[in-house]
């Protein structure tokens, strides 16, 4: 162009980017990064409002609830338990003056019934039938003897009365009664076991026992 609007020089005007654009990316990038935030900080406000966060610890304290316990707790626990299990078994089992005992003789030998049941009337035990073994056991009974009672008495009155014969097989049969027992006296038998052993054997089958669920992890 020529004139006055005549483009003189080695130089030419540089054409700009227009502000607005940049602003309207910036604007937008800072939107979301503020969503995001506000995003992030209500789902944190969710966890504390419904408890998620406690149901973590709590499971956490779960795991760990063994190797946090101390001595002292457990030994309290298996105290609590042993206590519960001993009042339950002493109550099942029957004094020796509750039990009555028939004494039998499967062996040759004569007056071997009066003399076992002679000691066991001093030792506490009531008496029935003194006498020779049926011809179901009647030299059939190679051991120290058998205690046959009731199923009833398989946990009451035969443990009871076989604190006084070692190495006694237990039977069972129909019988109603659970307080009346059996003792068949074997080949093998020679006596009694020692009023002294026996009373401590008595008195450990009715004393604490361990009970079962002790050593079971509880928190």
């Amino acid at each position: 162009m020529g004139g006055q609007y005549r483009i003189t020089g080695d130089k030419y005007p540089r054409m700009r980017r227009p502000r607005g654009r940049r602003r309207l990316v910036f604007l937008v990038v800072a939107s979301v990064t503020a969503l995001g935030l506000v995003g992030w900080g209500t789902l944190q406000l969710i966890d504390v409002f419904t408890g998620k966060g406690d149901k973590a610890t709590a499971a956490g304290t779960k795991g760990d609830c063994t190797s946090t316990a101390g001595p002292s707790a457990k030994a309290t626990a298996t105290s609590t338990s042993t206590t519960s299990t001993t009042s339950t078994a002493a109550g099942t089992l029957p004094r020796p003056g509750q039990i009555t005992v028939n004494v039998l003789n499967a062996t040759p030998r004569s007056g071997l019934a009066k003399q076992t049941a002679d000691e066991l009337k001093k030792r506490g035990f009531r008496i029935g039938d003194v006498g020779n073994a049926t011809a179901a056991y009647d030299k059939k009974v190679n051991g120290a003897g058998i205690l046959l009672g009731a199923k009833g008495a398989a946990q009451a009155a035969l443990p009871v009365l076989g604190t006084q014969l070692s190495g006694a097989e237990v039977k069972t049969d129909g019988r109603a009664q659970a307080d009346q027992v059996d003792l068949i006296i074997g080949t093998a038998f020679k006596s009694l076991t020692k009023k002294e052993d026996a009373d401590k054997a008595l008195a450990t089958l009715s004393g604490p026992r361990p009970a079962a669920s002790a050593s079971a992890k509880s928190c």
